[in-house]
């Protein structure tokens, strides 16, 4: 051999060892790609999963908390049917006039707080309670001395919880010390 030829030979030689590392390095190019898309895959995947669990969750709050605004709305009703028992005098109450009126205001009265345990709405306990302003709200401080500085001493309006969630908070009055 001549040293053309060796010249030329190693030059080959060269090539095809920058053409493999070349290769190689491709390779590993596109072995990274191919795990990032693997990855984003996962996320995505994840991500819908998420999303799917969030929409359910909501769906099903919807569901058991869509009647709250009607609840409201009956909550106006059974403070007007107390009101109207409230109205008539304890001496009226025997007359045999009214009698059947005040009977048939009991009777309303009973089906609607069986209507609402029914459905989940119930009445939150106030006097006698310490105050809890996710349950109550004050509206006065009344000054004695028995009971203890922030238990409920009395109650202006009944508060109401639709399952777990407060429908409507107690208007209450707080002792303070006398």
């Amino acid at each position: 051999m001549n040293d053309e030829e060796n010249v030329m030979d190693e030059a080959a030689l060269a090539e095809e060892a920058g053409a493999e590392g070349g290769a190689d390095e491709r390779f590993l190019e596109l072995e990274r790609a191919l795990a990032e898309a693997k990855q984003q895959a996962l996320y995505a995947q994840a991500e819908t999963q998420n999303v799917r669990r969030r929409l359910e969750q909501d769906k099903a709050a919807a569901t058991a908390y869509a009647a709250t605004g009607f609840a409201r709305d009956m909550l106006s009703i059974k403070d007007n049917l107390d009101r109207a028992l409230a109205a008539v005098p304890a001496e009226l109450r025997g007359d045999e006039r009214l009698k059947g009126l005040v009977v048939g205001i009991e009777a309303t009265g009973r089906e609607l707080e069986g209507a609402f345990g029914r459905h989940g709405i119930s009445r939150i306990e106030a006097v006698g309670q310490p105050l809890d302003p996710n349950r109550h709200q004050a509206m006065i401080e009344v000054p004695t001395d028995d009971a203890e500085p922030g238990t409920i001493v009395q109650e202006m309006q009944a508060g109401y919880m639709f399952k777990d969630r407060l429908l409507r908070p107690a208007l209450v009055g707080v002792a303070k010390a006398g």
